[in-house]
């Protein structure tokens, strides 16, 4: 593929200024649009879970001026969630040092610096964000195994992306709750058929407003799920509304074309499609 073209595609969005250049051992990738990301090519490497998140929260906020993402890695949410909400400021915390290194280049590398505040530090900790007003809109990907439960990375820096390190999804809730505007809106990943989400929002004040299911290949069942959620005196009690799963692949194993419009919808191309799949 070219920088710009791709089978009737071209990369939409501002290219950005650049600058900074690649370490050893590390990968600079395209991530939405023209925006690219540093990554240890051996290290956590951004997924379809993160691209997913911040699609489905930019989908779900119903305005957005300031926003934070919590335990945000290597920046890959926060940027992808900035590249389409283009007036909006970000907030984002991460403890490993060599993760937020990572999106510290990255950021400056989009030309993001004066749209972002990064802090490194545990998101449990309720002195975070004590200086900043509220946010309209709060995102995670939390971690999806405690610990001993799953196999761990073989590098460092992967290690806490999947494994609960550092505390569970109840954190994540706890600190969104804390730090949410009034009508703001809490959008986060969990997998599908985890029931300790709704522990964590019920615990923290906080009610679901909208699910959606991701299976990644059609016929099997869905692995993980988008959330949305509010705080319990901002909206009147309602029931959730589940919404029909997102398939990203075929039985066949091409791109599904719904997955194929979301991908546009952040800058990448469409990927194989079932052409026959849309409507004549």
């Amino acid at each position: 593929m070219s920088d710009d073209f791709y089978r009737g595609w071209r990369r939409p969005g501002p290219r950005p200024p650049g600058g900074v250049e690649t370490e050893a051992g590390e990968t600079l990738d395209y991530l939405c649009g023209w925006y690219r990301i540093f990554q240890y090519e051996k290290g956590h490497r951004y997924s379809t879970d993160d691209v997913l998140t911040a699609w489905y929260a930019t989908e779900c906020a119903p305005r957005v001026g300031r926003a934070a993402d919590l335990g945000s890695g290597i920046g890959s949410v926060a940027m992808i969630t900035a590249w389409r909400l283009t007036g909006a400021q970000f907030c984002t915390v991460e403890a490993q040092p060599m993760s937020i290194r990572l999106a510290r280049k990255s950021v400056r590398y989009n030309g993001l610096s004066d749209r972002f505040t990064l802090f490194e530090g545990d998101l449990r900790d309720d002195t975070l964000f004590k200086d900043e007003p509220p946010f309209d809109l709060v995102t995670g990907s939390p971690p999806y195994f405690p610990a001993g439960t799953a196999t761990e990375a073989d590098h460092p820096q992967a290690v806490p992306a999947r494994i609960e390190v550092r505390g569970t999804v109840a954190g994540y809730a706890r600190t969104a709750a804390r730090i949410l505007a009034p009508g703001g809106v809490f959008v986060f990943v969990f997998p599908a058929r985890d029931e300790r989400v709704h522990d964590a929002l019920r615990e923290n004040g906080l009610v679901l407003l909208r699910r959606r299911d991701v299976i990644f290949k059609e016929g099997e069942p869905p692995l993980i799920a988008l959330f949305c959620a509010m705080r319990a005196g901002d909206v009147p009690p309602r029931e959730p509304f589940v919404e029909r799963p997102l398939t990203i692949r075929t039985a066949a194993g091409v791109v599904h074309p719904e997955y194929a419009v979301v991908r546009m919808s952040f800058g990448f191309p469409p990927g194989d499609v079932a052409v026959s799949n849309f409507p004549s």
